[in-house]
């Protein structure tokens, strides 16, 4: 399955997620690229639109191989890659200081995104996290696994592609899986959409203000 773009991808993904509507969903986006996926989604369905901030790192040399994660909340988080950790040997010193400097950039998005707006609730809610698209799920899996602190009713993941056992090893992290393709073999995100541009920082914010905008009209 192929995309035009993140907005198609999103709305393809909201007919899928239909049955959730009546569950008051808050749909939680991992910026920037799930923004425009979680706005169609929550135009759709009626509900709010929420980040949830993630940020991945890299291995070193490799930047796209995920060794781990940061995810953000009252007790910022480190979730790591174990076997990534251990085929490469990266040390725990590189992991730390790659762990300061993401929680710096996370704290930079929260203000410019949220300007001191505290997170949606989810607690006893429908919480769906959305991204554009997983290759490894180990920024999606921190995202959850910091979400269940939160206490939703349930959690789902909603992604318009991923490789066949990232989606299998998500499925065990949620109550329920929403993906549109699991192609074998998998490459690259962009390589399944036409349009994959980089979102800017200004583009989440507009994106926010929309979905704002809508919920209080």
């Amino acid at each position: 399955m192929f995309f035009t773009n993140r907005e198609e991808a999103g709305r393809l993904l909201a007919a899928r997620l239909e049955k959730f509507r009546d569950r008051n969903p808050v749909i939680l986006a991992l910026p920037r690229g799930g923004l425009p996926v979680g706005y169609e989604i929550a135009t759709t369905l009626d509900a709010p639109l929420d980040i949830i901030l993630v940020r991945k790192i890299g291995a070193p040399g490799s930047p796209e191989l995920a060794a781990g994660a940061v995810v953000d909340g009252d007790h910022p988080e480190l979730i790591l890659n174990q076997e990534v950790i251990s085929i490469l040997n990266i040390p725990d010193d590189f992991l730390e200081d790659r762990k300061k400097q993401q929680l710096i950039e996370i704290e930079r998005r929260r203000e410019l995104y949220l300007a001191g707006r505290p997170p949606i609730s989810v607690e006893d809610r429908t919480a769906i996290v959305v991204d554009d698209g997983v290759a490894t799920g180990s920024t999606v899996r921190a995202a959850v696994h910091a979400l269940k602190r939160r206490k939703p009713k349930q959690v789902v993941i909603a992604v318009p592609v991923a490789p066949p056992e990232t989606a299998r090893q998500l499925a065990q992290e949620a109550d329920e899986v929403i993906c549109l393709d699991t192609p074998d073999p998998f490459y690259a995100i962009g390589v399944f959409y036409q349009d994959f541009a980089q979102l800017t920082d200004e583009d989440v914010i507009h994106i926010l203000k929309m979905a704002e905008e809508k919920q209080q009209g």
